[in-house]
Parts: C-alpha cells; sequence; structure tokens
C-alpha cells in the first residue's frame, strides 16, 4: 500500500455475547491487512459490561473503541435505542464497510442503519432459518440479509435459503463458521481448565444444561416441564447448569427454586468463554435450547439435545451430533438412553467448519474493497 493512501475503515459491530466469539476471529484476520483500518463497537445490548470485559479479554481481542451503554428493554425501545446512538457514530466514522454478525437486536439496528446512511453491508452468518416467525430472531435475521450487500454463510443450506428469497448468487459467498474459528483457536487454553473438576464431577460423566429462550423459561408450564424431567435425568448422571440471569429470574418468580437445590444439580452463575468451552469438551452430552452450543457439539462431536420446536441450524441435525427434541420429554428421555448406552447417533463435521472461515471472509473483502 502507498505511504499516503488511506486506509479502508471497517466498522464492526456487536451487542451480545454470541456476537463476541463470532468478531474475534474477524478482528484477527482485519489485523493482518494493512489496507484496512477498522472500529469496534460494542452497542451494550447485553449490558453485563464486566462479563463483556471478561469475554474480550478471554477471546484475546481488544476492548471496543466505542461503547454505547444501551442496556435492557423491549425488542421496539431496545433496537430504537441503538439505531439512534449508531446513526450519529457511523455518520462521524463514515466507514466504508460496516460487519455484522448473527442475529441479536443489535445486528438488526447496525443493518437498517447502515443501509439507509448508503454505507455498504456484510452479514456474518447469513442465512439461517428455522421459518418459525415467533422468534424475534428470526425477524432479524431476514431483514438483516435483504439488506446485506455481502452475505457471508456457514454452510450449504443457508446459500440455498438466501437464493429461494431472491438474493443473488454474486453477493452470496460460503466461508464457514467463524464460531468454530474461535472454538478451535481457544481449545487448548480451555482444556488445561478442566473446569469440572472445579465442580466435583468426573470426565465424560455429567450433562451441561443452558436454557434461556423465553419459549422455556417465560411459561410456568414449560419451565416446570423442563426443571422436572432435568431432575429425572440427574437420577442417571450429574447436571451442571449455569443459569442465564432471565432463567434465575423466572425460576424465582414462578416459586420453582426448590428444583435447584436437588442431588446431582450444580448451579453456577453465567461463565466465561473458556469456562463454558471446558465444561462442553469433557461433558457426556449438553441439553440446551442455545444456537450456538448446537454448532460447538457439533464441533466437538459430543451429543446435543436441543429443547426447541425447530432449528436454524439443521446441518447440525442432518451431518452434526444435535437432535431436536421440543418439549418432548418421552423423546428426550430416549435420547439421553441411547447416549447413555452408547447407542446415540454418530456426527460429521459440516464443510469449512475447520478454523479458517474468518480468513476467508478477510480475503474475500480484501479482494472486493479497494
Amino acid at each position: 500500500m502507498a505511504k499516503n493512501q488511506r486506509k479502508i475503515k471497517i466498522v464492526n459491530i456487536v451487542g451480545a455475547r454470541p456476537n463476541f466469539i463470532k468478531i474475534a476471529p474477524i478482528i484477527n484476520e482485519l489485523n493482518k491487512v494493512k489496507k484496512f483500518s477498522h472500529i469496534l463497537i460494542h452497542t451494550g445490548q447485553h449490558f453485563d459490561y464486566e462479563m463483556s470485559s471478561l469475554f474480550f479479554k478471554q477471546l484475546k481481542i481488544k476492548q471496543p473503541e466505542i461503547y454505547l451503554g444501551i442496556g435492557s428493554g423491549s425488542q421496539a425501545v431496545q433496537t430504537a435505542k441503538i439505531m439512534i446512538a449508531l446513526e450519529k457514530v457511523l455518520m462521524e466514522l463514515k466507514p466504508d464497510l460496516v460487519n455484522v454478525v448473527g442475529d441479536v437486536n443489535s445486528t438488526l439496528a447496525a443493518a437498517i442503519v447502515s443501509s439507509k446512511l448508503g454505507i455498504p453491508l456484510a452479514h456474518i452468518e447469513a442465512g439461517l432459518r428455522s421459518r418459525d416467525m415467533r422468534m424475534p430472531e428470526e425477524i432479524n435475521r431476514l431483514v438483516t440479509d435483504r439488506l446485506a450487500d455481502y452475505l457471508f454463510t456457514t454452510s450449504a443450506d443457508a446459500d440455498v435459503n438466501l437464493k429461494a428469497e431472491g438474493v443473488p448468487k454474486k453477493k452470496i459467498f460460503l466461508a464457514g463458521n467463524v464460531m468454530i474459528d474461535t472454538l478451535r483457536a481457544l481449545k487448548p487454553v480451555a482444556d488445561k481448565l478442566s473446569a469440572y473438576k472445579d465442580y466435583g464431577l468426573k470426565k465424560k460423566n455429567y450433562v451441561l444444561v443452558t436454557l434461556h429462550r423465553p419459549s422455556n423459561v417465560e411459561s410456568k408450564t414449560n419451565l416446570k416441564l423442563i426443571l422436572s424431567s432435568l431432575e429425572t435425568i440427574s437420577r442417571k448422571i450429574p447436571i451442571i447448569f449455569p443459569v442465564h440471569p432471565r432463567t434465575f429470574k423466572k425460576i424465582k418468580l414462578f416459586g420453582l427454586t426448590a428444583f435447584l437445590s436437588k442431588p446431582n444439580f450444580t448451579i453456577t452463575k453465567p461463565l466465561g468463554y473458556l469456562e463454558n468451552l471446558s465444561l462442553l469438551s469433557n461433558s457426556k452430552f449438553v441439553i440446551t435450547d442455545s444456537g450456538g452450543i448446537q454448532e460447538e457439539t457439533t464441533a466437538l462431536n459430543i451429543p446435543c439435545l436441543t429443547l426447541r420446536e425447530n432449528t436454524e441450524r439443521p446441518i447440525t441435525v442432518t451431518e452434526g451430533s444435535n437432535t431436536v427434541i421440543g418439549l418432548d420429554m418421552d423423546f428426550l428421555f430416549k435420547c439421553v438412553n441411547r447416549i447413555m448406552n452408547n447407542k446415540y447417533k454418530k456426527g460429521s463435521i459440516p464443510k469449512y467448519w475447520d478454523g479458517k472461515a474468518a480468513y476467508r471472509i478477510v480475503k474475500k473483502l480484501s479482494q472486493i474493497l479497494n
């Protein structure tokens, strides 16, 4: 690059912990390209800044240059606050490209603001579809993909979804899964923690549970059913359950705290990325309603039982180690028995989930942006 040539300015926007995991390898690859300058904006959608700071430290990425501090609120209020704050910042920065990842409210807000300001937009993790419009994330995904100029997908089924929606083929790039980039880069570090030992657990002899979806935790009936079923499973194998703040709030509100003190139940506060990865890697299997954990378990070939009616990541079912359970607890128990008897399906790792997705994305952006 010529000495006085202006660098291409990229703004990366994150708002929630899954975003941090996805943006980390992108930032690391951008650092290697001299013609790029890049700025990280944290909207503060997840407003626990202490936990956010821990994630940045563990993921070995810089603290955000700009923190908007939006905080909690309803879908509309939170999205609107992010849009108002972000518009001012982007008008001042005048970036050549905005990068968004995932499907949270910050992703949607950034997509709308960038598009209206005429700033080119790249969506990393494009094309995922659950086809369940009751999920706020599905709306965020659809709108963001409609507005994006460059759509980087994790798997071939996402390409198919976008083409079916009329997205021109020239905008779609199959790059692989940046979450798996982070997992592969930091797994050796996580392995050294042996976090299960801190909780008196034995390797490959416990279940990791995560639970946060509104459909599961904001209904007393559903939440009680899930906790009761987990208690039944815990009679066969110990459970460790890092409890999401929303979930804990609802457990208390619904008078279900007695479930958390059952034998073979270990309850923890939300964990950092490395601790969580350590527990996941050494578990016998996982019960979750998280999208990202469906991918991580597939990459590690660990059985995953998903308490949702659908998934926007069907490749984790068709190729990977995931099974969608819904709230069919008889089916859940059958799958648990198969796992315990070593009769559960053998998954495989999807194409390009090889730790090099961010490299492919930044290489393509380097070709596009001149």
